[in-house]
C-alpha cells in the first residue's frame, strides 16, 4: 500500500471515529505538501466540514491529533487554515530505503494481461533514414520498453513501405542513369545509393517540366504530360502485374536498402519483433475494399476508382483504389491492421507517426469501424511533433533533410571532442574511449529527443545536447560514473556496503522520496505514452544526488554505520538511474 492510500484510509477512519459518519477514502484528497510549508503530505479537510460542523482549523486539528495517535508513520503535524500538513517519520523512510535497495525489480509494475502492439519506423525504401525517422524510432522503441515496465505484453512491429510510385521513381532513375552502379562499387550504403537515384529522378523531372513550361504549357498541364512520370506510373502497373524484369529490379534495390537500414537500426539500438512489408499487405487491403464495395460501404466512380464517403462524419471523400486498380496508403493500412488483429488479437495498437498524419488515422479508424471491426477502437495514434535543427547545421548530402547516419556520426564525433576537452577519460585504452564516445554521443542524442513531450515540435541542438551540465544525457551518464567511482573506492578500502538503519538527514529523505516515486512515474509515463516523464525523473534524481554529494560526506564519514548506509543509498540511486535510462535505450558508463 502506498503512503497516500494509507493516509486516505486512516483519514476515513478518523472521520468515522470523530464524527460518526462513513466517508469513502476516495473522496478525501491527499497530496504532496507544497515546498514552502513543513510536512510531507497534506490532507485537505474542506470536504469534511459539512460532517464535522466545525471550522477548517478545528477540524484539521481534530483529525491531526487522531492520525498522530493512531498512525505510526506520522511523526508530527501542523495546520494551515483548512490544510493538514503531515510529517512522515524517519523510520518510515528508512524502511522504504531498505525495501527499495533490496528489490531487483523496483519500478517494474505487475503483469497486466494487456497485449499492446507498437508500430514505429515505417520507412520508405526509396531513401535513407533521416532525422524525423530518428525521433520516430527512438520514441517507438522507448514507448515499447515503457509499456513492458507497466506489465504489458508488447509486440514491436515495423511496416516497410516497399512499393508505390515513389519506389518506382528511384528504380527508373537507377535503370536509366546508373550504368549498373552498386553499393560495393560506389562505397555508399545501399539506402544512400537508392536515395541518390530518387533525388536524380526528381531533378530530371523538374528539368522536363521546366522545359515544357518554357515551351508554352502551364505547370499543371506540364506535370500531367511528363514522359518521365508516365514511365514511373507504367513501371508501377507492371510491378503490380508481376512483370519479371521490374520485380527483379525491385528486389535488387530493396535488398540494398534493407542492409543499409539494418546498420542504422543496430547503431541506434532499436529492434522489432516482426516486420511487415507493404508489398505483402496491400493485396489484403484491396480485398477488404472490394468486399466493402459489394456491401455498399464504399462506392465506385465512373472511372473505376473506389471511394469512401465520410462527409456525414464531418470529413471528406477518401480514395481507396485508383482508377487503374492500384492501391493507396490507406488501402494497405486497412489490410495490415486486419492481418495484425487476426494474428495477435491486441488490446491496443499504437501507431507512432508524425502529427502530419493525424487525419489519416482518424480516417483509418472510421473506415475500419464502417467495415464492422469493433477492434478499430483499440487503435491509438501516438502523434508526435516534428524535430528540427538550427539553421545551417548538419545538412545531409541531399541538401534538404538531415541524414540519420550523418547525424549519429556527428554526435559521436562531438562527444569525442567534448570529452577530450574536459579530460574525462581516466587512463582509458583507445578501445574503451571509442566505446565511451559512442555511448555519450548516442546517449546525448536519445536523451535530448526523448526528454521532450512527444506531442511537441522540438529544436535539436547537437552542441547543447552533449553538455555535461544541465538536463542532458551526458550529465546523467557522468553522475552514474561518479557514483560507481565512489563505490569502487569503498570496495577497494574494504568498506562494507549494507543497510544499517542508521540516522538519516533531510537531504537523504528527499532522495528516498524520489526513489520511492519511481513506480508512480513509470505508471504515469505509461498512461501518457511519454518517455519524457521518465527522462525528467532521471534528471531530477541525478541532480539531487549531485546536491547530496556536495552537502554530505560519504567516504570520509567517521561513523561506519552511517557511511555504509550512505553507500547503499547512492548504490540504489545508480541502479534506479540505470533502469530509468534503459527505458530510453541509453547505456550508463561505469567510469569516465
Amino acid at each position: 500500500m502506498n503512503l497516500e492510500t494509507l493516509i486516505s484510509e486512516n483519514l476515513s477512519k478518523a472521520v468515522k471515529t470523530l464524527y460518526g459518519v462513513d466517508i469513502s477514502s476516495e473522496l478525501l484528497q491527499v497530496q504532496s505538501t507544497r515546498k514552502e510549508f513543513e510536512g510531507d503530505l497534506t490532507a485537505v479537510v474542506f470536504p469534511i466540514l459539512k460532517i464535522s460542523k466545525r471550522s477548517p482549523e478545528q477540524t484539521a486539528e481534530d483529525i491531526g491529533k487522531y492520525l498522530f495517535d493512531n498512525v505510526k508513520e506520522i511523526s508530527s503535524f501542523n495546520v494551515v487554515k483548512g490544510f493538514l500538513n503531515l510529517t512522515i517519520s524517519d523510520d518510515y523512510w528508512l524502511g522504504r530505503l531498505s525495501a527499495i535497495s533490496s528489490s531487483d525489480d523496483w519500478g517494474l509494475l505487475p503483469v497486466s494481461g494487456k497485449k499492446v502492439m507498437v508500430e514505429y519506423s515505417s520507412p520508405n525504401t526509396n531513401k535513407p533514414l533521416h532525422l524525423g525517422h530518428i525521433r520516430n524510432n527512438l520514441l517507438g522503441w522507448s514507448v515499447s520498453k515503457l509499456l513492458e515496465f507497466n506489465g504489458h505484453e508488447v509486440i514491436k512491429v515495423n511496416l516497410v513501405n516497399d512499393r508505390g510510385i515513389h519506389i518506382c521513381k528511384s528504380m527508373l532513375a537507377w535503370k536509366n542513369e546508373s550504368n549498373g552502379e552498386t553499393p560495393e562499387a560506389s562505397g555508399l550504403k545501399g539506402d544512400h545509393l537508392v536515395g541518390k537515384y530518387y533525388v536524380i529522378f526528381n531533378e530530371l523531372l523538374k528539368k522536363e517540366i521546366d522545359s515544357l513550361v518554357k515551351s508554352g504549357m502551364d505547370r499543371d498541364e506540364a506535370e500531367k504530360s511528363s514522359k518521365l512520370m508516365k514511365e514511373a506510373q507504367e513501371m508501377l502497373v507492371k510491378w503490380e502485374s508481376g512483370d519479371k524484369e521490374v520485380v527483379a529490379l525491385w528486389q535488387l534495390m530493396n535488398g540494398w536498402v534493407y542492409e543499409g537500414f539494418e546498420q542504422t537500426y543496430k547503431r541506434l539500438g532499436v529492434s522489432f519483433d516482426k516486420t511487415y512489408y507493404e508489398s505483402n499487405t496491400y493485396l489484403l487491403g484491396k480485398e477488404l475494399v472490394l468486399n466493402g464495395l459489394k456491401k455498399g460501404v464504399f462506392a465506385a466512380k465512373d472511372n473505376g476508382s473506389v471511394w469512401c464517403d465520410l462527409t456525414n462524419d464531418g470529413l471528406d471523400e477518401k480514395l481507396l483504389l485508383r482508377s487503374d486498380g492500384t492501391s493507396v496508403y490507406m488501402t494497405q493500412d486497412l489490410g495490415t491492421a486486419h492481418q495484425r488483429f487476426t494474428e495477435f488479437g491486441f488490446d491496443e495498437h499504437i501507431y507512432v507517426v508524425g502529427n502530419e498524419q493525424n487525419y489519416h488515422f482518424q480516417v483509418l479508424k472510421l473506415i475500419l469501424k464502417k467495415l464492422g471491426f469493433d477492434w478499430s477502437e483499440s487503435i491509438y495514434h501516438l502523434s508526435y511533433g516534428m524535430v528540427e535543427l538550427p539553421e545551417g547545421k548538419m545538412k545531409s548530402r541531399e541538401g534538404t533533410v538531415v541524414d540519420a547516419d550523418d547525424l549519429i556520426e556527428n554526435m559521436v564525433s562531438t562527444a569525442r571532442e567534448t570529452s577530450l576537452e574536459l579530460g574525462k577519460l581516466e587512463n582509458m585504452t583507445e578501445q574503451e574511449q571509442q566505446k565511451l564516445f559512442e555511448m555519450l554521443g548516442l546517449g546525448a542524442l536519445k536523451y535530448f529527443i526523448l526528454k521532450v513531450d512527444p506531442r511537441k515540435t522540438m529544436l535539436f541542438d547537437p552542441k547543447e545536447s552533449i553538455d555535461f551540465n544541465g538536463n542532458t544525457g551526458p550529465f546523467i551518464q557522468y553522475t552514474h560514473a561518479r557514483i560507481k567511482s565512489i563505490l569502487r573506492k569503498a570496495t577497494e578500502s574494504g568498506i562494507d556496503i549494507k543497510f544499517t538503519n542508521a540516522h538519516i538527514v533531510p537531504v537523504e529523505i528527499e532522495i528516498i522520496k524520489i526513489l520511492n516515486n519511481f513506480p508512480v512515474k513509470i505508471a504515469e509515463a505509461g498512461e501518457a505514452h511519454s518517455p519524457a516523464i521518465v527522462a525528467n525523473y532521471c534528471y531530477d534524481l541525478a541532480k539531487e544526488f549531485n546536491r547530496y554529494y556536495h552537502e554530505v560526506t560519504i567516504l570520509k564519514e567517521s561513523n561506519e554505520h552511517v557511511k555504509s548506509q550512505r553507500l547503499i543509498l547512492i548504490d540504489t540511486i545508480a541502479k534506479v538511474l540505470s533502469k530509468g535510462m534503459s527505458i530510453l535505450g541509453i547505456e550508463l558508463p561505469e567510469r569516465m
